[in-house]
């Protein structure tokens, strides 16, 4: 995972809410041909929040069908454990490769909590865990080492941004234990999370513009830094301030930028909302220049 863009693609939808499985199908097979390290479906730029169990069992099943082994599968799941554990064996029948932890719905949760809350859902299933802390999920160095010791608990996917937290969590961590950026548009602190050895990240633009996302891997991979801070500059920090403008607009830009490029995903569901029409323009201008910069047209 760590040879190529971490991609989370987006759950299509018909302009009626319902799942457009055909639009799922069409968008992680462009992904894939777009070469990501492995595809995270079902996750939160995928509205894991908004899926029913069918719906996931769909969405999953796609990007399983659509990978036919070439890269990992990893699905979100999420919630409290007991519903976390439902979504893990869905995944599981459908043929992921692991799962994505969500952090919890709601409550706050001492350390200890958030260990059993890991416990309890690897205890229920045979694919290996991710776990992803962010929001009121932060693990000390103490309590990821009882994580990591969890035979299938194997990475953590970083939201939070604390590279004194992230540099102690990593040296308590096992040498194989894995590490992942997972910051909003984690390309803007990609350079940053590196020295403190954790160079994967996740690529919420590869969903859109994989010519950028790629494009920005290589040049941070090859310590090209004129391309890095070119596209940080003239496409990444713009879409960033686009993004805060609204909450929810991680998800919701990410969705109206694939439209944009013709890709059938459809609309946000609730209570995410699609872009204002002056916000769309915007957006069309800053991917416009984005794909100027790497050679590619909207």
């Amino acid at each position: 995972m760590a040879n190529g863009v971490l991609s989370f693609p987006l759950t299509a939808f018909h302009d009626d809410g319902s799942l457009d499985p055909d639009g799922c199908r069409a968008h992680v097979a462009g992904r894939l041909a777009a070469a990501p390290g492995a595809v995270f479906p079902a996750c939160g730029t995928g509205e894991f929040f908004s899926l029913d169990e069918d719906e996931y069992r769909q969405v999953v099943t796609v990007a399983v069908e659509g990978s036919a082994g070439r890269v990992p599968v990893v699905a979100g799941t999420g919630y409290g454990w007991a519903q976390a554990a439902r979504f893990a064996r869905i995944a599981e029948d459908a043929g992921a490769d692991a799962l994505l932890v969500l952090p919890h719905y709601l409550v706050a949760a001492p350390q200890d909590g958030l260990v059993a809350q890991l416990e309890r859902i690897a205890a229920r299933t045979r694919l290996p865990l991710i776990t992803y802390q962010r929001g009121q999920v932060a693990y000390t160095a103490d309590s990821l080492r009882r994580v990591a010791a969890l035979p299938n608990v194997i990475g953590l996917k970083d939201g939070h941004g604390d590279l004194d937290r992230l540099q102690r969590l990593t040296l308590a961590a096992p040498d194989d234990f894995l590490f992942f950026n997972g910051a909003a548009t984690a390309e803007i602190q990609a350079r940053a999370y590196a020295t403190v050895g954790v160079p994967a990240y996740s690529s919420a633009v590869h969903a859109f513009a994989p010519e950028i996302a790629n494009a920005f891997f290589a040049a941070l991979r090859d310590g090209d830094a004129g391309t890095v801070d070119k596209l940080l500059r003239g496409f990444y920090v713009p879409f960033v301030e686009l993004r805060d403008r609204v909450p929810g607009y991680a998800v919701s830009l990410v969705k109206a930028a694939a439209r944009l490029r013709g890709h059938p995903v459809g609309p946000v569901r609730a209570p995410l909302t699609d872009p204002s029409a002056a916000d769309l323009a915007d957006l069309r201008a800053v991917l416009a220049a984005g794909l100027d910069l790497v050679g590619a047209a909207l």
